[in-house]
């Protein structure tokens, strides 16, 4: 089965409502596990990683949430395949530098996901838009559940679930969501916010996780710890923070509104202006400008405007994707230097916000009704 052909399309994406999905983007939960008695896939060799797909894959694939999805080792994807899915945020970076003996399995709503020998033997994760944290975690326990009914999973009593890095022992959860926060970064308050996250053993990180930049504004917040406390525990200390980042940026961006209207409006302007003439952007900066057209959509200054159309470009000004959509004649993806896909970006650009009206203000400075 092609990826491409499986995959649900951006714009349905886009399109599915959340709980605060004005500021929240989408809830996750993730679950590491392992096989007793194997070693970790970073310790085993080729043909232990091999035997070990060989004897989990075929039972991810049976459970009721993922019949019918796309299964496939990863070194079976094509380079470009990968980065699709990471730009998706279906699979980690770290599985799509995976060759022998790792594999993903995807559900038909996109909704789970099993990474198979990536760090761990096994990464199960939920993923659902807005502010979804419990009914993720009650979707991913749900799977668990049914793959310990089928699989030996490396538990102890002492220490709880075995994994291979020793900041996932215990329950190995990994709870996050990922927030669009321009106002508190327009107001100069995000690294107070950081402060104050960290200060309750939460993490806040880029786009993309660890280690990675926080591209049009959009942080991930998440747990750091996993022993000592419990699932549900976990799940409720990062919920109440992240509805009161959200109560934070709401009360930024109103403020914004109130004390700086000119120049909240001259930003988004410029953002318009600039993404619906250029001829060469950056994926970085078309990030950074898309968020202050989400900003100003959610504000109010561009009236009858579907939010997904912007949602929607996040994704498909995406490196892998501009790659993905320019193709031969025989349907094949050709590949483009970074600066043809910049230009191709641009054009993209142009092209889906050219019926898309210029932002309106009041003599207040304020949204125009």
């Amino acid at each position: 089965m092609n990826l491409n052909d499986f995959l649900i399309p951006t714009q349905d994406i886009c399109r599915r409502p959340g709980p605060f999905d004005r500021v929240v983007l989408t809830s996750r939960v993730r679950l590491a596990r392992n096989l007793q008695e194997l070693p970790f896939p970073g310790r085993a060799n080729k043909q232990e990683r091999q035997q070990l797909l060989q004897t989990v894959k075929p039972v991810i694939e049976t459970m009721p949430v993922m019949k019918e999805g796309f299964s496939e080792e990863i070194a079976k994807l094509t380079d470009l395949d990968r980065q699709i899915l990471v730009e998706r945020h279906l699979i980690s970076r770290e599985l799509a530098k995976k060759t022998q003996g790792a594999a993903m399995v995807l559900s038909v709503d996109e909704t789970f996901c099993v990474m198979i020998n990536e760090e761990d033997h096994l990464r199960m994760q939920a993923i659902l838009p807005g502010l979804q944290i419990k009914e993720a975690w009650k979707a991913i326990d749900k799977l668990d559940t049914m793959v310990e009914t089928k699989l030996p999973i490396a538990f102890s009593s002492q220490f709880g679930y075995l994994t291979a890095c020793p900041t996932n022992v215990g329950t190995g959860i990994r709870v996050s969501a990922m927030l669009h926060l321009p106002g508190l970064v327009i107001a100069e308050h995000m690294q107070q916010t950081i402060t104050a996250v960290n200060k309750l053993g939460l993490a806040v990180r880029g786009l993309y996780g660890e280690g990675t930049e926080a591209l049009g504004n959009v942080f991930q917040i998440s747990n750091q710890m996993t022993l000592g406390e419990s699932e549900l525990e976990i799940i409720e200390r990062l919920n109440k923070v992240v509805l009161q980042v959200i109560e934070n940026e709401e009360n930024a961006r109103a403020k914004l509104l109130e004390t700086k209207p000119e120049m909240l409006f001259n930003q988004i302007g410029r953002a318009y202006g600039i993404l619906t003439n250029s001829h060469i952007i950056s994926s970085k900066e078309a990030k950074n400008l898309l968020s202050l057209l989400r900003l100003g959509l959610d504000l109010g200054y561009f009236p009858d405007v579907d939010p997904a159309v912007v949602d929607e470009l996040f994704i498909v000004t995406e490196p892998a994707h501009i790659q993905y959509e320019a193709k031969n004649k025989d349907g094949e993806a050709l590949k483009k230097t970074p600066e043809e896909r910049d230009i191709r970006r641009a054009s993209l650009l142009r092209e889906s916000l050219e019926k898309m009206p210029g932002p309106v203000m009041d003599a207040s400075g304020s949204p125009k009704d």
